[in-house]
């Protein structure tokens, strides 16, 4: 005997609703004698008549009723697990795990967020404060969805990498010290200065600065998040070299000047994730509104 369906509780509701067989048939899209054979599998399978025939209208009986009410909670219920899934697939609704630097964070994330929020309010982004390395290895063990990470990479050939944005790399420097008017690794590299943690592409690519010139300068303090630094540099403590994270920036204090550097010297950041068949909709139309904020 057949299990339970969907299929013949909408029958037996239908036929209670409208009267006849054949009216539940055509509201159905069925054929009468399928309507008759869900009739007949439902009375079989609970052993007692669920409709009075012979009449004019066919009417439910006492056992007819309760299953016909119960049988209206489950297609509701089953209408809304459907749409749910819908949305789930579509990419209005879930989760997306990202892993970003606390720079990153700090300055771009928040316009990603606000925009993100006014095209689907029910994606939710968990934020990981991880470097660069860490990130990929989440992607690559499937506990995030998308990183931010810095450039170039050598990823799992499973993971993605695209360009996102390009960043000038400047000196933030105590106002009270005299300076030229650029910088050079010379000028810096016997200054106090403040780096970021050698685990970090930041502290990789600002000693590749200096050892182009032929300079290897050693750092008072070394620690991983960009506004801690500034508020050193603020106090006197030291020099940094630091990247301007977004297009309206301006001095961040008063007593940090920010002066360019000579050589040139710029950050790239990426966007990584798995290819896009293995990803989830909620991850694919968060890396749609990512994409509005990749410089040209």
């Amino acid at each position: 005997m057949r299990e339970l369906s969907l299929d013949q509780l909408k029958t037996l509701i239908s036929i209670i609703d409208l009267g006849t067989f054949s009216a539940a048939a055509q509201a159905l899209h069925l054929s009468q004698p399928t309507i008759s054979l869900h009739i007949a599998e439902l009375e079989q399978r609970f052993g007692t008549p669920l409709l009075v025939r012979g009449g004019k209208r066919v009417v439910a009986t006492a056992a007819g009723v309760t299953l016909a009410e119960r049988g209206r909670r489950l297609l509701r219920d089953a209408d809304e697990a459907i749409s749910a899934v819908q949305q789930q697939v579509l990419g209005n609704i879930g989760r997306v795990r990202l892993g970003a630097s606390s720079g990153v964070l700090v300055h771009q994330l928040p316009q990603v967020m606000d925009a993100l929020e006014q095209r689907f309010q029910k994606i939710d982004v968990e934020v990981n404060i991880l470097g660069s390395a860490d990130t990929l290895t989440g992607l690559t063990q499937g506990t995030l969805d998308i990183g931010i990470v810095a450039l170039p990479q050598t990823p799992d050939k499973n993971i993605v990498i695209k360009h996102w944005r390009t960043d000038p790399m400047m000196a933030f420097i105590p106002a009270r010290w005299v300076t030229p008017k650029t910088i050079t690794p010379g000028w810096l590299s016997d200054k106090s200065l403040i780096f970021n943690d050698p685990s970090t592409h930041m502290y990789n690519l600002t000693m590749e600065w200096f050892a182009n010139a032929g300079y290897s300068p050693r750092a008072r303090i070394e620690l991983n998040y960009t506004e801690a630094m500034k508020s050193l540099v603020a106090a006197a403590y030291g020099a940094a070299i630091l990247p301007i994270d977004h297009p309206d920036f301006s001095t961040p204090k008063p007593q940090i000047k920010v002066l360019p550097l000579r050589p040139v010297l710029l950050r790239q950041i990426g966007i990584a994730h798995r290819p896009l068949k293995q990803l989830d909709g909620a991850t694919r139309n968060f890396l749609q509104v990512l994409e509005t904020f990749k410089q040209k």
